[in-house]
C-alpha cells in the first residue's frame, strides 16, 4: 500500500518533505468506539483537502449529530456536563476534528529517571475505558475529554522533519504519550502516511504505543525497521478487572505476532502492574507467555503513577477500596513528580519477580522501567540500562 506524497526535490537538488493527508483509502468504523456527537472545530475543514478527509469519516456515522464550530478551538468544545465522571463518559462518545499547532514537543519529566524524548499528537485522548487511565487526570483531557483527530498531520510531519534534521542523528518521535496510537487508524489511515515517512527519513524514527489490534494497514507498508511498535499489556486476569471496552489481551498478542512477522521491531509495556490476589504468580506466568508468543525486542515495566484527578475518577468508578488505591503509598513526599505510586518496596518486589521470569526464558531481552526513580533501577539490577526504555531508541 502506498502512502501519500512525502518527498520532493527543490531547485538545488535537496530533499524536502511534502506530506499529505491520506486520501486513497476507505475509512472504516473501529471497534470499541461508539460516536454520538461530532464537532468540526476550528481549522478542521479550512482547506478542500481537510474537508474531504473529515467528511469521508463523518459519513461513517449517519446516526451521530454533526455540528460545525469553525471559530472554536478543539479544546474549547463544551460537552454540557459539569460532573467530572459524567463529562468523562460523554467525552468517550464525542469525536472532535481540529488542528493542534503545538503537536510536536519535547517532554519535560522531572522527579523521575525518564530520559525525556520527542513526542507528537495526531490524536487526542482515546476511546478505550481503562479505569486507571492516567490521561484522565492531565490538564488538557480533564477540561476537554473528547476523542480528537487533528487534521494538520502534514504540518506535524514537516516539523518532525525539521527537528530531526537539526539533531543530525537517529531520533525517536513517540506517538502514545497523550493518546492511543492505533485505536483510530481504521478511520484515518494515518499509519499509511506515518510509516512510509519515517521509513524514508534519514534521521527521524517512529516509536508508538497502543492497546489496539488495528494493524491491517501496517502489514504491507515499507518500514525499513524505522517504526517500532509497542503494546500496552497486562495479564488477562488484570485486564478483566481494570480494562473495559478494549481489545482483549489475546487480540493484542496476535497483532504483535503479525507485525513481528513483517519485520517490525516490537516491544511490550507491562504497566500498570497491579497487585491483585496472587499477582506475582499471575504476572510471572503471563511474562513467560508473552515472551514465548512474540519475539519482543524490549520489555518495559511500570507501576501505577497517577495524578490526583485521574485517581478521583478511578475511585468514582471502582470505589476507594479498589486494588490500585488500596496499595498507593499514603506517606507525604516533599519531592518527586507529583504522581501517586505504590511504596518502593512493593514496586521493587514486583519488578524483580517479572525480571527474573523474563531472564529465565530470554537472557538477552532488553528490560527497562517507566517513570521510575533511579533507586528502583538500581534495586532491580537494571541501572546499566538506565535511559533505554520504551519511548526512545
Amino acid at each position: 500500500m502506498a502512502g501519500p506524497s512525502r518527498y520532493q526535490r527543490d531547485l538545488f537538488g535537496a530533499t524536502v518533505v511534502s506530506p499529505a493527508l491520506p486520501s486513497d483509502y476507505e475509512p472504516a468504523r473501529p471497534a470499541h468506539f461508539q460516536v454520538a456527537d461530532i464537532y468540526l472545530a476550528k481549522g478542521s475543514i479550512a482547506t478542500p483537502e481537510r474537508r474531504r478527509f473529515v467528511e469521508s469519516i463523518c459519513r461513517l456515522y449517519p446516526e451521530a449529530r454533526v455540528e460545525e464550530r469553525p471559530d472554536t478551538p478543539h479544546n474549547r468544545i463544551g460537552l454540557g456536563e459539569r460532573d467530572a465522571l459524567g463529562l468523562h463518559q460523554v467525552g468517550k462518545q464525542t469525536l472532535v476534528f481540529g488542528e493542534l499547532k503545538t503537536a510536536v514537543r519535547f517532554s519535560k519529566e522531572e522527579g523521575n529517571a525518564c530520559p525525556n524524548y520527542w513526542h507528537f499528537s495526531p490524536y487526542g485522548f482515546c476511546p478505550y475505558g481503562c479505569k486507571y487511565c492516567y490521561l484522565a487526570g492531565t490538564q488538557g483531557v480533564k477540561l476537554s475529554p473528547s476523542v480528537k483527530i487533528y487534521v494538520n498531520l502534514p504540518e506535524m510531519l514537516a516539523e518532525i522533519d525539521h527537528v530531526a534534521r537539526r539533531q543530525e542523528r537517529a531520533t525517536a518521535f513517540y506517538l502514545g504519550k497523550l493518546q492511543d496510537a492505533l485505536a483510530l487508524d481504521p478511520l484515518t489511515a494515518y499509519s499509511t502516511a506515518l510509516v512510509p515517512f519515517f521509513a524514508e527519513h534519514p534521521w527521524a524514527r517512529l516509536t508508538l504505543l497502543t492497546k489496539s489490534a488495528n494493524v491491517d494497514r501496517l502489514l504491507d507498508l515499507e518500514h525499513r525497521g524505522h517504526t517500532v511498535l509497542s503494546w500496552s499489556v497486562n495479564p488477562p486476569e488484570v485486564s478483566a478487572i481494570f480494562e473495559e471496552n478494549v481489545p482483549s489481551v489475546d487480540e493484542r498478542l496476535e497483532a504483535m505476532r503479525r507485525v513481528a512477522e513483517r519485520g517490525y521491531p516490537v516491544r511490550a509495556v507491562m504497566m500498570p502492574i497491579i497487585p491483585i490476589d496472587g499477582w506475582q504468580d499471575i504476572y510471572t506466568a503471563f511474562t513467560e507467555r508473552l515472551i514465548e508468543t512474540v519475539p519482543i525486542q524490549r520489555l518495559t515495566l511500570g507501576g501505577i503513577c497517577i495524578y490526583r484527578g485521574a485517581r478521583q475518577l478511578m475511585e468514582r468508578k471502582m470505589g476507594k477500596g479498589n486494588a490500585v488505591s488500596a496499595h498507593i503509598d499514603g506517606r507525604p513526599r516533599s519531592n518527586g513528580d507529583g504522581r501517586a505510586r505504590y511504596p518502593g518496596e512493593l514496586r521493587s518486589a514486583g519488578y524483580s519477580a517479572i525480571i527474573a521470569s523474563a531472564r529465565r526464558i530470554r537472557p538477552d531481552l532488553e528490560l527497562a522501567l517507566c517513570l521510575e526513580e533511579e533507586a528502583l533501577w538500581e534495586s532491580t539490577g537494571l541501572l546499566s540500562s538506565l535511559g533505554h526504555c520504551n519511548c526512545v531508541l
